[in-house]
């Protein structure tokens, strides 16, 4: 493993490689100023020659924010950027109700291309940071201009996603066991050169297929799940107010839920998705086997702060459960 990018995220995080791991700190000041940070540089050398590589990226791992976890709202508005110019703005994303896998990001594509609102897949990212704003796709506006036009103001059934992917050569992500059918996180494409005529041969093996068969919708709408209630083993206790999702493995990881509706004092509190026993889309409710009790004394999220794997450690304890990590 390369050195340099331990060293660079030890020193954006200004982690303390002299403390022990029970000591640990976050600087707090001096990082801006670059005879500090030279100091800091020779310290972790010096730390990383005699601990090792992987103890530091551990102890990272324990004491560190978790920068791979970000609210799906941080999402909303980002720009997406093909290879040859933008194609629009993200309006909110997909998400499959199995696995919970950020499928899609439907895009408004604005007047560029008469407003109509696209579906970008993981698969095409090049550089996904939604911190900066701009998610950068291997595309071109001509591939995207050219997808099957999907009506996003209904269920996307599981014949329009094939014909989507398959336009685009994609592998189909329910296929396999993984969260993305052929791996533990998804795989990079190269370009993609798709034809024209790709489009009507793929949607016609979906009508030959799909004959006499009703739609098998799995995806549903991030704006649409928000404000579902939440019930309880013993009763209801607040409704989803956001997501939180991996910007790695691009798998929603935790359910924000408002409890200030259902008792005085309430806070905001976060559901692992996979403490989830079902999800009623008819009745818009997310059920869980968690009591009321253990969910109002759950540890608090603050939504101001970013999200650490220490709070996601005591939230798991809290609960007596284990960790995805």
């Amino acid at each position: 493993m390369a050195i340099a990018p331990v060293v660079a995220f030890v020193v954006t995080n200004g982690m303390s490689m002299d403390a022990p791991l029970e000591s640990a700190k976050i600087v707090k000041r001096g990082l801006c100023n670059p005879r500090h940070r030279l100091g800091m540089l020779v310290q972790i050398y010096r730390r990383l020659s005699s601990e090792g590589v992987s103890t530091i990226l551990r102890r990272a791992c324990l004491l560190g924010v978790s920068k791979m976890l970000r609210t799906v709202e941080s999402v909303y508005g980002c720009t997406v950027a093909a290879r040859d110019g933008d194609i629009g703005s993200v309006d909110e994303v997909y998400f499959d109700d199995e696995a919970w896998g950020v499928r899609y990001l439907v895009v408004d594509t604005g007047n560029w291309f008469n407003k109509r609102r696209v579906l970008i897949s993981p698969y095409s990212f090049k550089q996904a940071n939604p911190a900066s704003g701009i998610i950068e796709v291997d595309l071109t506006q001509q591939q995207v201009k050219d997808s099957p036009n999907i009506d996003t103001d209904k269920p996307v059934s599981r014949q329009h996603e094939a014909e989507y992917l398959g336009y685009y050569g994609y592998p189909t992500y329910w296929a396999g066991a993984y969260l993305w059918g052929v791996g533990a996180a998804y795989p990079p494409f190269g370009p993609i050169e798709s034809t024209r005529g790709t489009v009507s041969e793929v949607r016609d093996r979906r009508d030959m297929e799909a004959d006499n068969r009703p739609a098998d919708v799995h995806l549903r709408s991030s704006k649409a799940v928000r404000g579902y209630h939440i019930e309880a083993a013993d009763g209801r206790i607040g409704h989803v107010s956001g997501f939180i999702f991996d910007d790695e493995a691009w798998v929603i990881r935790y359910l924000c839920i408002d409890t200030s509706n259902w008792w005085p004092g309430g806070k905001e509190v976060l559901l692992a998705t996979q403490w989830i026993e079902l999800v009623d889309w008819v009745g818009s409710t997310v059920s869980t086997r968690l009591t009321r009790d253990a969910i109002k004394n759950s540890p608090e999220y603050d939504e101001s702060v970013p999200l650490s794997r220490r709070y996601e450690a005591k939230l798991h304890k809290h609960y007596g459960k284990g960790g995805y990590w």
